[in-house]
């Protein structure tokens, strides 16, 4: 990257921090909605849960092609779209009278929600020196936590006073007040490159990727992190509901140590920067969640069941994913610079795939009871333990250390 490029305006990094809130909307603002709409249309929980898990299933898709597309067309023009498809998705599930009407409202919105992670990573990739990277990275991923913290909270006390559809009327005019912010301060980050580079297939992209075992491992290592916080994320929101009969707005007061260990790990990340390799910090976030995990199953099916033993182990788990989250998206998108958006949209797909497959397993498995939601937890546990190793395996048997 050219040293000499001027750093980005503080215009440029605010715009960027408020993108980076976009996937909070979609995804944590629907959490408290998850029991109100089973109750409200009669859901069974599989159905209910999938109307959460569509949403991270559709933004899993969706990621792949943002990050693909923006490095053949540029950055912008697919940011903007994906905000404006946001804006559509989130205006159909404000208005919608049904289910089929909510779940297309969801796919569109989280779809459009899909160009928030994948493109503030490529685009920060973009606009700040290698040495500053981690820590750019890091600090607007502390600036995403700002919408874990704020939208279960908010979104439960406007459940509890005005009902479960206006959540998107405020999905809605944050959505916007993002685009304008965007449209105003954002230009094109990407890079000049050569024409044949530029115009890769897609598929041969994604080949050369999964060539290189240190990239399988931090995604995948990203992809199971997600997938145990998302799992425990929604079965805490319907256990609390049912369970322990708890009204919604309390369940987002707990919720708040699910983004402050996140922030927490970030902010650790961030100061430690490029010091610490990036396969090091991968395998002790995995190694800190899969500790986490296996206490919390100890603690319920022992049969200490309360809000602290399903929130307080959130927040180690995520502190866990702040602490890797940042070395895991800089060492895969460092694998093959050129390739880098792509690279960021496998990230991203891994983290909302697994989200999805893992969350509506809870939704197929759960029986009123935590043991559903501990056994997926601690299946993805060992696999994020098993994808964290690789890179510092492949690190330590090639000599080549991987820094932020």
């Amino acid at each position: 990257m050219d040293s000499r490029r001027a750093p980005p305006s503080r215009a440029f990094a605010f715009a960027l921090g408020l993108v980076a809130l976009i996937a909070p909307l979609a995804v944590h603002l629907f959490l408290p909605v998850i029991p109100a709409a089973k109750a409200a249309l009669a859901l069974s929980d599989a159905a209910a849960q999938l109307n959460f898990s569509v949403a991270l299933f559709a933004m899993a898709i969706a990621t792949l092609a943002y990050g693909s597309l923006s490095d053949r067309y540029g950055r912008r023009p697919l940011l903007l779209s994906g905000l404006a498809l946001f804006l559509v998705g989130s205006a159909i599930s404000a208005i919608a009278q049904n289910a089929t009407a909510l779940m297309l409202g969801r796919l569109v919105q989280a779809a459009g929600a899909g160009c928030s992670t994948t493109l503030v990573r490529t685009i920060a990739r973009d606009a700040y020196r290698a040495d500053q990277l981690v820590r750019a990275i890091a600090y607007l991923t502390m600036f995403y936590t700002l919408g874990p913290m704020i939208a279960p909270l908010l979104g439960g006390v406007l459940i509890d006073t005005l009902g479960w559809r206006s959540v998107f009327g405020l999905a809605l005019i944050a959505g916007s007040a993002i685009t304008l912010a965007a449209y105003l301060a954002i230009g094109e980050t990407r890079p000049d490159v050569d024409h044949a580079e530029a115009d890769v297939g897609l598929l041969r992209g994604y080949a050369e990727l999964f060539r290189r075992p240190q990239f399988v491992g931090y995604v995948l290592q990203s992809g199971f992190n997600s997938a145990a916080f998302m799992t425990m994320a929604s079965a805490s929101a319907t256990l609390m509901k049912e369970l322990l009969q708890r009204p919604s707005s309390e369940f987002g007061l707990y919720f708040l140590l699910f983004p402050f260990g996140f922030f927490f790990g970030n902010l650790i990340s961030s100061r430690i920067g490029p010091r610490a390799s990036n396969e090091s910090m991968v395998l002790a976030g995995a190694l800190l969640a899969m500790t986490t995990l296996a206490l919390q199953a100890l603690l319920l099916l022992s049969g200490v069941v309360t809000p602290w033993t399903f929130f307080l182990p959130g927040f180690f788990l995520t502190f866990s994913q702040g602490i890797s989250l940042p070395y895991s998206q800089v060492g895969a998108m460092s694998v093959i610079p050129r390739l880098a958006g792509t690279a960021a949209g496998v990230g991203v797909f891994m983290q909302s795939m697994g989200g999805a497959v893992f969350s509506q397993l809870y939704g197929v498995f759960a029986d009123g009871t935590p043991v559903p939601m501990v056994a997926i937890l601690l299946c993805a546990g060992v696999l994020g333990v098993a994808a964290g190793a690789t890179p510092f395996v492949w690190a330590r048997r090639t000599g080549a250390r991987g820094r932020g």
